[in-house]
């Protein structure tokens, strides 16, 4: 069955950094382009970032875009996000995307205070 395992959240202080992880099993992962989104509480859930299934394009919300970097390892069935310079808004629950599957991850918690 198609699954999708966020990990690495946690803790940090503001200008820290955090890498996010996210294991797919039950579906071909290399054939399908992928998204992190993040929802903060009372907000609506918000696209972050967006890597196409070759891995080769790449595009980001202007809030996160010059700090955050997506990536992807199709032999590991695996797609990152490595975010630097944290901000407190960026503080929210980061989810995992199978876009034309419509398929969610659990999400991982980011919180980023001193």
């Amino acid at each position: 069955q198609l699954q999708l395992v966020e990990s690495g959240g946690g803790l940090v202080q503001p200008g820290g950094s955090l890498r996010l992880s996210c294991a797919a099993s039950g579906f071909t992962f290399s054939s399908y382009a992928m998204s992190w989104y993040r929802q903060a509480p009372g907000k609506e859930r918000e696209w972050v970032a967006y890597i196409s299934s070759p891995g080769s394009i790449t595009n980001y919300a202007d809030s996160v875009k010059g700090r955050f970097t997506i990536s992807r390892d199709n032999a590991k069935n695996t797609v990152y996000l490595q975010m630097n310079s944290l901000k407190p808004e960026d503080t929210a629950v980061y989810y995992c995307k199978v876009i034309v599957l419509n398929y969610w991850g659990q999400g991982t918690q980011v919180t980023v205070s001193s």
